[in-house]
């Protein structure tokens, strides 16, 4: 069985629980979403800093294989690509924020709102939304 989850407002608590549990686990899929596009990934790790829980996630390589052009119907096969970008995102009580490391303060600090990727972890999608 594969778990699928997005925060809910309050949720952070329980997804850090199913992080520590190990129902989401390493090499588990997700998708980075940028507005209505969508990005495969795969879950690298898990770690705590203080009494925060965060996540790494890298982005997976993808290729289409419909013939469908400039279509919503879009289909992709997906390949775990261990070159891809890795990118961190911290649990808080509306969802996962993406967060960058602060080398002077030692510090992961959340990207600003409306800034970053948001996440889903428990499977992969691509979608690329021809209207923009």
């Amino acid at each position: 069985m594969t778990a699928c989850v997005t925060l809910a407002s309050g949720a952070k608590q329980a997804q850090k629980a199913m992080l520590e549990e190990g129902i989401f686990g390493i090499g588990m899929g997700a998708t980075l979403h940028d507005w209505s596009d969508r990005y495969p990934a795969t879950l690298i790790n898990v770690f705590k800093k203080g009494s925060n829980t965060y996540i790494e996630v890298q982005m997976d390589s993808y290729t289409r294989v419909d013939d469908n052009g400039m279509s919503e119907n879009q289909v992709y096969e997906f390949e775990r690509n261990t070159e891809g970008s890795i990118l961190t995102f911290k649990a808080f009580d509306k969802g996962w924020v993406q967060c960058y490391f602060n080398e002077v303060t030692k510090r992961f600090k959340a990207s600003q709102k409306g800034c970053g990727y948001r996440l889903t972890l428990g499977r992969r999608e691509r979608y690329y939304d021809f209207s923009f």
